[in-house]
């Protein structure tokens, strides 16, 4: 008799723990912080490369991205989102700076220097 009642009453309690487990726990702040995480580890390759390739004559194209994923995070409804596309225009916007200081970065030699495109870089 307590087998088919444990039997029974063990998922309506497992059921009712989770509904309450969900109701304490917001898994939201560690989601876009890993997506923080995710999205700055992402621009370092590509401001490496936008600068090895095009130089700093590219930062216009990470502003008007940046300014206009800040300007979308506004209009989504859902707060996950809205953190996600927000955090990723403000990585945008960063990677300006990024750009110009990866420059110095190559004229030092701490990166190699793209050698179609030496007349970007003081001697």
């Amino acid at each position: 008799m307590t087998s088919a009642l444990n039997s029974f009453l063990l998922p309506i309690f497992a059921q009712n723990l989770k509904k309450e487990l969900n109701r304490i726990m917001n898994y939201e702040g560690i989601i876009i912080a890993v997506a923080t995480f995710l999205i700055i580890g992402i621009f370092h390759p590509i401001v490496i490369k936008s600068e090895y390739y095009f130089g700093v004559k590219c930062w216009p194209v990470f502003a008007v991205l940046g300014v206009g994923c800040l300007a979308a995070s506004v209009f989504v409804e859902n707060v996950l989102a809205a953190a996600i596309i927000g955090v990723t225009g403000c990585s945008l916007l960063w990677s300006i700076l990024e750009i110009f200081e990866q420059k110095k970065r190559v004229e030092k030699g701490w990166f190699p220097m793209n050698p179609k495109h030496k007349e970007r870089y003081k001697s």
